[in-house]
């Protein structure tokens, strides 16, 4: 088998009110979005995911098949297709309330090149167990894992840290968002939680800044990119661009310089924030 990516975590449908009190569901979940995203850079593509066998179950189906995103597992694990609420501010910005159910079936053998976990799935029980487990049983798999904290459904406090600081020292890669480390660790400055997470293991942390760009800061030091100005049709899926672009940069070069890696993934998620819902850009809307 040529060499994949496996994308462990939540699928959903994210019903979508926007500023003119327009209402409209569109398949998601942060993991499904790095899968697609994947998907569309050429990448080939295995996810581990759940959803019911129902409307909303068969258009995430549908969606994943879509761009080529092949299940590595029976994805009918739950009663019912989970739902994120998203609802749009005047400048894009989304907040979500959750209808969550998060489990995993088996997962039969896997040897990717790299293992993508992130959000909800990562913390979650039941399947939270399910995804450590999968973490420890892949070897040689460069493993990257995007926390995307979602307090509306896993809450605050350290239980919740506990949970994210055993994925982070599992993993070789970590992402986080400024307002993710705010809610983690609202004691510390960025550079102080980032510093934090560096100690538990990872190789390196990116940190997304918004408009503002994004940071990487590894054993060698910092470095910084400014994002590309667009204008901003909402921010769903930028993050879950963003991861898939990093894994995208290094796949053919894992020592790529990191200055690099970030401009090729803020500039994938400037194309997904500046069209509605999670609509990453596929490999040609990023050939210079």
């Amino acid at each position: 088998m040529k060499p994949y990516a496996l994308v462990v975590g939540e699928s959903l449908v994210d019903v979508v009110l926007e500023p003119d009190g327009s209402r409209t569901e569109r398949p998601g979940g942060s993991a499904a979005n790095v899968a697609v995203a994947l998907a569309r850079l050429d990448r080939p593509v295995r996810f581990a995911t759940a959803f019911a066998d129902d409307e909303r179950g068969r258009a995430i189906a549908m969606h994943l098949a879509r761009d080529g995103v092949e299940l590595a597992t029976d994805a009918y694990a739950v009663a019912r297709t989970s739902t994120a609420e998203a609802t749009i501010g005047a400048d894009g910005s989304a907040s979500y309330a959750f209808d969550l159910d998060w489990r995993l079936n088996p997962l039969g053998e896997e040897r990717p090149l790299f293992v993508h976990v992130c959000s909800i799935g990562a913390v979650l029980e039941p399947g939270a167990d399910d995804v450590l487990a999968i973490l420890d049983r892949i070897e040689g798999a460069t493993v990257s894992y995007d926390i995307n904290a979602r307090p509306a459904i896993t809450g605050t406090g350290p239980e919740l840290v506990a949970r994210v600081e055993r994925v982070v020292a599992a993993a070789h890669l970590v992402k986080a968002s400024d307002e993710d480390l705010a809610a983690l660790y609202p004691a510390l400055t960025v550079d102080q939680a980032v510093q934090h997470l560096l100690e538990l293991g990872p190789r390196a942390v990116a940190v997304t800044l918004g408009g503002e760009g994004a940071t990487w800061r590894d054993a060698d030091g910092v470095v910084e990119v400014t994002a590309p100005q667009v204008d901003v049709a909402d921010t769903i899926g930028a993050g879950d661009t963003f991861s898939a672009a990093i894994i995208d940069a290094l796949w053919e070069q894992p020592d790529r310089a990191p200055a690099e890696v970030l401009a090729h993934a803020v500039r994938a998620a400037a194309v997904t924030v500046s069209r509605p819902g999670a609509d990453p850009p596929y490999r040609r809307e990023l050939v210079e």
